[in-house]
């Protein structure tokens, strides 16, 4: 059988040259347009969190049209996004209200007549928005409507409400030969996103490290507002096609016009992809500009005087355009006014913030403190979290998400937009590689101290106002005492150091070991020996240690401690030692240093280790290994009574030191009794034999 050939039929159309080929326009029209769009910017100073709005739309173009929307601010697809708030600052009208009255404009405008008019008189309504808020709540309307219509098309089939809706808006059955149409229809929003994404990318931006009249900035003003004339005029193009689709009738709908309305929409598509490489290369100039200018700035500040830090926050927080700060536990926002004549501690992480324990740890020496109460209106914390790359992942804002809602602090409220050159600052003038560091800024806003956040978990509210010769002082008069070891990690502890109880911390992850020397200390107590042992395990903390802790509670070998608090007494040992190191003392120099780094060591597993000391006494001793059970045996053998005469701290020295004095000693040792009441009045241990001396008084005329 021969088929019949087609019969083509030609179809004369007139259209608006101006619509297909918008780009051709001159520029005196241009200028006369941006002078027309000036006229109606009147912007008061509200805000709104325009990349929340911009992704909402996306949402809408994907489920309704099932695209996604290839943004370079987002590493992630739309429909994976959630948008529970839209954040507004100084409006007076909520996002649905002017989104709505954008809507009627946009039906309003969408009929014949001149389109320049038409889109001033769109431009009128939001005259009071920056200009990244104009383009995004334009495309919010059209975006709304157009989920709208899709919602009706998915549901009639299977929904008698939806399937009446769509019967008296005369909806077509069959969208198929609209297929060209619609895709040109959402490739264009496409489009027009990443237009409004470079928009809010200059709005963004800390425009007060420009100078005033800057060309550069001046042309990239002048491709936004041009820019926000073609999203606004393209949102009118696609919201009259969207009238179309309920109005044509079922004979248009399978017409050439689809063509044309697809060709209409795709030179306007075509016209802002070439804004959008433009304006796009515009604003990474302004942004390189800036961040030179920012960076300067940071090092010129540095060197000057000031009378508050509110210069020096204001460049790392800049608020022109949103209140950078907020408070994490209240989630109010704020500026950085607040911050004014207090003392600063910018605590700078990478988004996951610290290891649960580690933040326990800093919120009990802060928050917990007790003398946060009197210090707390005198400093804040400000967690300035910073990715390890250029770029924020996905996991990265969720950890700081849920982190920022969860912590007793301040947070900056959105690190994502803080400048490059702010990161660049802090990893090379204070030297921040991705570790921890807590830098302390006086009331003036100078850097006080590159890192108190070890003295802090140390002494905690103590090293107010945590500057480096802060850390100095306090470690000038501190010698190793059962108090700097043991202090706040425990009220039990804490009372026991204040009541000068004997202590002795021991640790192993042998139990034989464990249960022999238990067994040993319990003979001692029983003869009478005054002590409390702690169970700490070893500076490498595993679940095995955590298991013998759960088994001397149950048996009560030991007086036990929670894992968390064995953890923060580990973690403080750390932090001392690492402040001593960064004070410049060395462990053959420094006696304190030198304990510290030997029990930091003590991760043998096998191998037992106890320290002996009473509150704040400097009479403190370590044993290890074979020292502890000789000691405790010998002990046993002594009795109290030999105990007593030698002293907690005098017997195990006479029994370990191998260097006895055979016979009897004739060194004699002068104490003024005046000079030195305490020591002249305990017992003094010989030089040379070990032994414990003697004691006479002599009368000098």
């Amino acid at each position: 059988m021969i088929e019949e050939p087609r019969k083509f039929s030609i179809v004369v159309v007139h259209f608006n040259l101006e619509f297909l080929f918008p780009f051709s326009v001159s520029n005196m029209h241009r200028e006369n347009l941006i002078k027309k769009l000036l006229l109606t910017h009147d912007s008061d100073g509200r805000r709104l969190d325009s990349e929340a709005i911009l992704l909402a739309v996306g949402n809408i173009m994907f489920h309704s049209s099932k695209i996604i929307v290839t943004s370079d601010l987002y590493s992630a697809s739309f429909q994976k996004k959630d948008i529970t708030e839209i954040e507004t600052i100084g409006c007076s009208e909520s996002v649905g209200f002017i989104v709505t009255k954008i809507c009627k404009m946009l039906c309003r405008c969408s009929v014949e007549g001149d389109i320049n008019s038409r889109v001033i008189n769109l431009f009128d309504v939001i005259g009071k928005y920056s200009w990244d808020a104009k383009v995004v709540l334009v495309l919010a309307a059209f975006a709304v409507r157009y989920g709208e219509f899709w919602q009706l098309m998915q549901l009639y089939r299977g929904n008698n409400l939806a399937a009446l809706v769509s019967s008296i808006k005369q909806l077509p059955c069959n969208l198929k030969p609209l297929k060209l149409q619609i895709k040109a229809l959402t490739l264009l929003v496409e489009t027009m996103m990443d237009v409004a994404m470079c928009i809010i990318k200059f709005e963004y931006l800390p425009l007060q490290h420009v100078e005033h009249g800057n060309h550069m900035f001046q042309v990239t003003k002048s491709q936004i507002y041009e820019a926000a004339y073609w999203i606004a005029r393209s949102c009118l193009a696609c919201f009259s096609q969207l009238k179309n689709f309920t109005t044509k009738q079922h004979e248009q709908v399978y017409s050439d016009s689809a063509i044309i309305a697809a060709w209409e929409l795709s030179s306007l598509a075509y016209r802002l992809s070439g804004t959008c490489c433009n304006l796009r290369r515009q604003v990474d100039l302004c942004r390189e500009e800036i961040e030179r200018n920012l960076y300067q700035r940071l090092l010129d500040l540095a060197r000057e005087e000031h009378i508050d830090n509110q210069k020096i926050l204001t460049l790392f927080f800049p608020s022109k355009n949103y209140l950078p700060l907020k408070d994490c536990s209240t989630e109010v926002k704020f500026g950085v006014s607040e911050l004014k004549n207090k003392v600063v501690l910018l605590l700078i992480t990478k988004p996951q913030l610290l290891n649960p324990v580690d933040i326990f740890l800093l919120v009990q020496q802060t928050c917990d403190h007790p003398l946060n109460e009197r210090l707390k209106k005198s400093y804040k914390i400000v967690w300035l979290p910073l990715p390890s790359s250029d770029s924020w992942t996905e996991a990265e804002e969720s950890s700081f998400n849920f982190l920022s809602d969860s912590l007793p602090w301040h947070a900056v409220r959105k690190p994502m937009l803080l400048s490059s050159a702010v990161g660049k600052y802090i990893r090379k003038q204070w030297n921040y590689k991705d570790e921890p560091i807590m830098v302390a800024l006086d009331s003036k806003g100078k850097v006080t101290n590159y890192n108190a956040l070890d003295m802090i978990n140390i002494w905690g509210s103590k090293a107010y106002p945590f500057s480096a010769s802060k850390e100095e002082e306090l470690w000038q008069d501190q010698n190793l005492t059962m108090q700097l070891l043991l202090d706040e990690i425990n009220p039990l502890l804490a009372y026991w150091v204040e009541q000068g109880k004997n202590i002795c911390l021991y640790g192993s992850e042998n139990l034989v070991w464990i249960q022999q020397f238990n067994d040993k200390i319990s003979e001692l107590k029983r003869a009478g020996l005054q002590l409390e042992t702690i169970y700490v395990g070893n500076s490498q903390l595993g679940e095995y240690v955590k298991q013998i802790m759960t088994r001397s509670g149950e048996t009560s070998l030991s007086d036990p401690l929670s894992f968390t608090n064995v953890q923060f007494f580990w973690l403080r040992l750390a932090s001392m030692r690492r402040s001593k190191l960064r004070l410049g003392k060395t462990p053959s120099c420094d006696h304190v240093l030198a304990e510290l780094s030997a029990l930091l060591k003590m991760d043998d597993r096998e191998e037992g280790w106890a320290v002996i000391g009473s509150g704040g006494s400097t009479d403190i001793i370590r044993l290890q290994g074979m020292q502890v059970m000789e000691f405790s045996r010998k002990c046993s053998e002594w009795g109290e009574e030999d105990i007593t005469k030698f002293g907690l701290w005098g017997a195990p020295r006479n029994i370990l030191e191998t260097d006895f004095v055979a016979g009897s000693c004739t060194h004699s040792y002068f104490v003024p009794s005046r000079e030195n009441e305490e020591l002249s009045q305990g017992t003094v241990f010989c030089q040379v034999c070990k032994r414990p001396m003697k004691k006479f008084v002599v009368y000098q005329p």
